[in-house]
Order: C-alpha cells, then structure tokens, then sequence
C-alpha cells in the first residue's frame, strides 16, 4: 500500500494507480534514477508501454539497470533527449505524463530542468494526453532557477482552458516554503483537444 503522505512523489503515485491500466502508453518526461519509470513500467503491464526522457546518460544508465534488475526493460523505451522534444518520438495518446523536475539526485546540481524547456514539454504532453488522462508535475524550489521554473509552470496552466482541464496543486502547508509540490492536469472526459480531432 502506498503511503501517500510519505511523500509528494507517493501522491503522485496514488493519483496515476487507478488511472493507468494494464496495456496503457505513458511517458516519464523525467527518467532519473528510475522509480517513476520503474512504476509506470510496473503499472501499464505487459501490454503497455513506457516514454522516458532524460537528457543525462547517467540517469538513462541507472534508469535501465534498475528495469532491467526487475525485469521490467521490455516495457520501456529510453530516450537520451529532452522531454521538450517528446513529439519527435511519440505519436500516439497517452494515459498520463509524469514529471520530477529539477536536478539528478547525487549529481551534478548544475544541470536542471528549464522553465522554457519544461512548458514546451507540459504543451506537448497536452497534445498527447488521452482525455481522463492525468499530467504530474512534481516542482522543486530549492535551487537556482527552481522558483523561476515553478512561476513559468504557474503563468501556463492557470491559463488553460476551464472546460477541457483541471488544474490543482497539492502541498505541504506545515514544512519549509521550498517544500516540493505537485501540480496535476486532467483533461475532463467527453472533450477532444483541437489536435486530437485529425
């Protein structure tokens, strides 16, 4: 059983554990060290299919050796590229898009996430996500450009459109004000994007 209050990564795993279904196609728009990979890859089955993004080889590296310790590496195809070029690679919908933003855990803390790199991949994301579907993006404020990062998030989905999305947050209120949050898309059911229609 998750605990969901463990931690906001924890949420975003309760959210997306009834959302994705065995033979689902998802994307982790940030591979890191693997787990949100290893979970989704866990969760769409056999059948599905896992999109990771990463544009640090080491992450791809510990990504695909953790997959493949599980047993887990035929569901997933790994892309060394940023997640703002995610519709170079994909063409079908999606069930949901994860992101964990800013930097590689026991790397390099130079290397993060961008703002302008980050909403160009939420917009692509957008596009691909099937409705009902859910979009999480997991922010950190803690380090250079974090903040920066979170308010180009912000500007951009609260100025979706309230028909076709969701937008909500979730956070702490009783830890440190760079505590992580999380901000979930969901596209409402019954209504098809504009470039879904083709």
């Amino acid at each position: 059983m998750i605990n969901i209050f463990s931690s906001i990564t924890s949420f975003a795993h309760f959210l997306l554990r009834d959302i994705v279904q065995e033979g689902d196609k998802v994307i982790d728009a940030t591979c890191g060290n693997g787990h949100d990979t290893l979970f989704l890859a866990q969760s769409v089955g056999s059948l599905g299919k896992v999109f990771a993004f990463d544009i640090q080889a080491t992450a791809i590296d510990k990504t695909r050796k953790l997959l493949e310790e599980k047993g887990l590496l035929d569901r997933v195809q790994l892309f060394l590229k940023g997640h703002e070029h995610m519709k170079q690679e994909i063409s079908c919908p999606v069930k949901a898009v994860m992101f964990n933003l800013g930097y590689l855990p026991n790397s390099d803390h130079s290397i993060t996430t961008l703002p302008t790199t980050t909403v160009q991949a939420i917009d692509q994301a957008k596009d691909l996500l099937q409705e009902g579907g859910l979009i999480t993006i997991l922010i950190y404020t803690g380090h250079p450009g974090g903040e920066l990062e979170k308010q180009y998030i912000y500007d951009y989905v609260q100025a979706l459109d309230k028909r076709e999305w969701d937008v909500l947050k979730w956070s702490f209120l009783n830890r440190s004000e760079t505590a992580p949050q999380l901000i979930v898309l969901s596209r409402r059911e019954g209504v098809v994007h504009e470039k879904q229609k083709t």
